[in-house]
């Protein structure tokens, strides 16, 4: 079984509106191990920003709520 690296859009709001959050970001945020590790966004919490987030897998909520407050979604 694969294993992901879990991030929820609430912890997505640390970023500033506008970013371009992918593997190296989260990783640099200290919310992944590792920038080589497998991601997948879930939809727990609030997201206020807009930000385009770049992941392996999101929820279907995760990817209501980026799309929701302008932002985009990326899978790798």
């Amino acid at each position: 079984a694969t294993r992901y690296q879990i991030v929820n859009v609430s912890q997505l709001e640390r970023f500033a509106d506008g970013s371009v959050v992918g593997a190296e970001q989260l990783s640099d945020a200290g919310l992944i191990d590792s920038a080589k590790s497998k991601i997948k966004i879930l939809g727990d919490g609030e997201l206020t920003k807009r930000l385009e987030v770049t992941a392996h897998k999101f929820s279907k909520t995760a990817e209501q709520k980026i799309v929701a407050s302008g932002g985009q979604v990326k899978v790798i």
